[in-house]
């Protein structure tokens, strides 16, 4: 009888600490979720940033004439 009270208790503290590290896992997880949704809002806002710089007035180097020496 001894035994199998030995083994409920360890099957216990296994399925204790297993229930732990679920709980820390599922804390990481939320933490990284909030982070990623926290740096996709950042780049939305970035690229939205880079949409409304307005070009630059020097011309492409296709519209350029070439020198003079050519």
């Amino acid at each position: 009888m001894s035994t199998v009270q030995t083994d409920i208790e360890q099957l216990q503290m296994k399925m204790a600490f297993q229930e732990d590290t679920i709980e820390s896992l599922n804390q990481a997880l939320i933490l990284q979720q909030k982070q990623m949704d926290d740096l996709q809002f950042q780049l939305k806002q970035l690229v939205s940033k880079m949409s409304a710089i307005e070009p630059s007035n020097m011309a492409s180097e296709t519209e350029e004439m070439p020198p003079p020496h050519y």
